[in-house]
């Protein structure tokens, strides 16, 4: 469950692990703000520098933003940040959108299932601040969708849109940086179940394509905002 937070802006003690842990967090906000220019070699020991740890720490991050696809590997050795391509993103939330009102339309869904998924939905709280925010809130987002189609039992379907979240994972990374954002999505959710829960299912699937719609736009805004910066040269 998403009920951990992590401030990016403070370390949280002084141990290896949370200087590890803060790095990772802080590479990520600033790439998926494109503080970095277009093809900037990401060195460790500047990066480190600029971030006040050890070499180690910011290997291990760049190594975990790198399989995230936050950044990629150059042929003479190291990183850089990496570019979304957005007319692709864009062709798979459509693949997405269908995958998703499919399950909402095939039914009857598993009521069980529905009550479980909201139920971890009303226990999530909504961060206060954007600081207590983390773009690792897709995760769970994700999980929310995969439960949705996996209560109306079609597991071929399932495993397609998980397919699909994957590869457009790390730019969906955007629609979480702001606590607005996160807040917004939960009670989203939770109207969904449970319009399903009372058999309305249109509504569902009214209230889904809103979700979506306002998800994808959020998106795409920001995540072109971030390609703007990096090749204006970024902050950093």
């Amino acid at each position: 469950m998403y009920t951990d937070r992590y401030t990016a802006s403070t370390r949280d003690g002084d141990t290896p692990g949370s200087r590890g842990a803060w790095a990772y967090t802080e590479l990520k906000r600033r790439l998926l703000a494109g503080d970095y220019r277009l093809g900037r070699r990401l060195g460790e020991a500047a990066l480190g520098k600029d971030l006040g740890v050890s070499r180690t720490p910011i290997r291990d991050a760049l190594a975990r933003l790198h399989a995230e696809g936050l950044v990629v590997r150059l042929p003479e050795g190291g990183y850089s940040p990496s570019v979304p391509d957005l007319h692709t993103v864009a062709e798979l939330y459509e693949i997405r959108r269908h995958l998703e009102f499919g399950a909402l339309r095939r039914g009857p869904h598993d009521r069980d299932r529905l009550r479980v998924l909201a139920g971890e939905w009303a226990e999530i709280a909504a961060p206060d601040r954007d600081e207590d925010t983390t773009p690792d809130f897709v995760l769970q987002d994700e999980s929310f969708h995969l439960a949705l189609a996996d209560a109306a039992g079609n597991d071929a379907l399932v495993d397609q849109l998980r397919g699909v979240n994957e590869r457009i994972r790390s730019v969906r990374m955007h629609d979480f940086l702001t606590a607005d954002r996160v807040a917004r999505t939960i009670l989203e959710h939770r109207s969904i179940v449970a319009s399903l829960l009372v058999g309305d299912g249109e509504r569902a699937e009214r209230e889904l394509a809103g979700h979506l719609e306002i998800s994808e736009r959020v998106v795409a805004d920001r995540a072109a905002a971030a390609v703007g910066r990096m090749l204006a040269g970024g902050d950093a």
